[in-house]
């Protein structure tokens, strides 16, 4: 069995208007995972995905360049208790 793992993350630059949220959730869903993403009034997108670990830190590090015409400038993340969360979810 696969180590279960949730991040939750924050995701600044320009990541508002390009299809952030639904490219992400197109990669999540893809990957296998749950959890959601959503817009913050100050411009950055926070993310929570849970699932198997390795999954969890693929997209982890597709968030670090997002959808093409996303230019995103920092990613921080921090490990959460795992949740079940049954699908993966736009905000």
């Amino acid at each position: 069995m696969q180590d279960k793992f949730c991040i939750h993350c924050y995701i600044g630059g320009l990541v508002q208007g390009v299809f952030y949220r639904a490219a992400t959730q197109q990669e999540a869903k893809k990957l296998g995972l749950t959890g959601w993403v959503r817009n913050l009034p100050d411009g950055r997108v926070e993310v929570l995905a849970c699932g198997d670990k390795d999954k969890v830190l693929q997209l982890h590090e597709w968030l670090k360049d997002g959808p093409p015409r996303a230019k995103v400038s920092d990613v921080s993340y921090e490990e959460q208790e795992w949740n079940v969360y049954e699908d993966f979810v736009i905000l």
